[in-house]
């Protein structure tokens, strides 16, 4: 099985981020704040910061329950 290359790398960051900001701006508009999410989900502060700056990996069904959580479906997310 080949290896990702640092291009690939750089890719996966880039869309973590962006589906951290898609998250962060659907929270917003429903005027809910990290707090209220990750209490939610349940999920620990740092880890719901991370998901949101594009840092953390999340799982799906972690992403699936932060969704839910929100009011959007995970494909539009996307």
């Amino acid at each position: 099985m080949p290896h990702d290359s640092p291009d690939a790398d750089a890719w996966k960051l880039e869309e973590r981020r962006r589906i951290g900001r898609r998250l962060r701006d659907e929270r917003l508009h429903r005027n809910l704040t990290q707090e209220q999410v990750f209490l939610a989900v349940p999920l620990n502060r740092s880890h719901y910061q991370a998901i949101e700056s594009g840092d953390a990996n999340p799982t799906l069904d972690v992403l699936l329950r932060i969704c839910r959580v929100i009011g959007v479906r995970l494909d539009l997310v996307r």
